[in-house]
């Protein structure tokens, strides 16, 4: 299996990979723009039984951030609901609540092209000020995805090549294993789909608690080659994409999937996808590929947004 790039050649990767002005100059879309509406007619073609798997976990205020990862939800109940709005009581009544929350961290979230910058530059050379504003993201946010991600997901289960549950703390996936697993499986990534790549950290932590120096599988930033050859619109791992601890002793590359992804790619992510359920769910009907239905937060300004993707067979 091949090893582990050099760190010239991941800073390297912020050139040979970039799709700046792939799309034109202002484009903010990134690889969604890979998602045409033929893809999307193709995705559709895939729903057979119509099974449909959550890929997202709950979000819960008295347990926020089950990670470690700095997330923040709160949610306050607003009681007497029609007393507050008409000044009176009824004989019917209502509750609202007030939710807020950092999405980045423990949740299943979509991470936005507004997340991650390099030397000050965000995708497609936007400059990294007009995120870090009083007012939000200016450019790049969330919001850019109005129309929804709809597009052919496929997972390629990597712990399942190795005949094992789960991928061990620290265990980089290589190229090699990637294509291994369509092999395995019968299925090719091709260009605008989904791409969820299982390492079974969740089930690794379900069995054996939380590893004690929040070590984690991930994907070796040898892969990114691999993810702008086949056009993958959307990555989304069962952790944060990164391996843990990082391939790299220098600190500025210790997570090179967000920042070449994001910044040179423009490639969306999805942090802390829930995946086992859909593993047993493809083993049982061995089928790879599925219809995905993601619909973000159409919320001007923001670089994430929490979500629950939908595999439809």
């Amino acid at each position: 299996m091949a090893g582990k790039p050099q760190d010239a050649d991941v800073i390297g990767y912020l050139q040979t990979l970039s799709n700046w002005g792939r799309w034109g100059d202002d484009d903010r879309l990134g690889t969604l723009n890979l998602i045409t509406d033929d893809v999307r007619r193709a995705a559709a073609g895939t729903v057979r039984d119509g099974t449909a798997v959550s890929l997202s976990f709950d979000m819960d205020p008295q347990n926020p951030d089950p990670l470690g990862h700095g997330t923040q939800i709160q949610r306050y109940m607003e009681l007497n609901e029609v007393e507050a709005l008409f000044g009176r009581a009824g004989r019917f009544d209502a509750v609202r609540e007030y939710v807020g929350l950092i999405a980045h961290g423990s949740p299943t979230h979509l991470d936005g092209l507004a997340h991650f910058s390099w030397e000050g530059k965000n995708y497609n050379g936007f400059d990294a000020s007009d995120v870090r504003t009083v007012g939000g993201a200016t450019k790049l946010s969330v919001h850019q995805a109005a129309q929804g991600i709809i597009t052919r997901g496929v997972l390629l289960d990597i712990p399942a090549v190795h005949g094992t549950p789960w991928l061990e703390p620290g265990h980089a996936i290589t190229p090699d294993e990637i294509t291994e697993a369509e092999t395995r499986q019968g299925v090719t990534v091709r260009a605008g789909d989904a791409l969820f790549v299982r390492t079974g950290n969740f089930a690794r932590t379900a069995a054996e608690g939380r590893h004690p120096d929040d070590h984690a599988a991930g994907l070796s930033a040898a892969t990114l080659p691999f993810l702008r050859e086949r056009d993958v619109a959307l990555l989304s791992t069962d952790g944060q994409q990164e391996v843990v601890p990082a391939e790299s002793a220098d600190f500025d590359l210790r997570m090179p999937i967000h920042v070449v992804g994001l910044v040179a790619l423009g490639l969306w992510l999805v942090d802390n996808a829930a995946l086992d359920a859909l593993a047993r769910t493809c083993q049982e009907k061995y089928r790879w590929e599925f219809l995905l239905s993601l619909v973000p937060w159409r919320m001007i300004g923001v670089t994430s947004s929490a979500v629950n993707p939908v595999a439809v067979f």
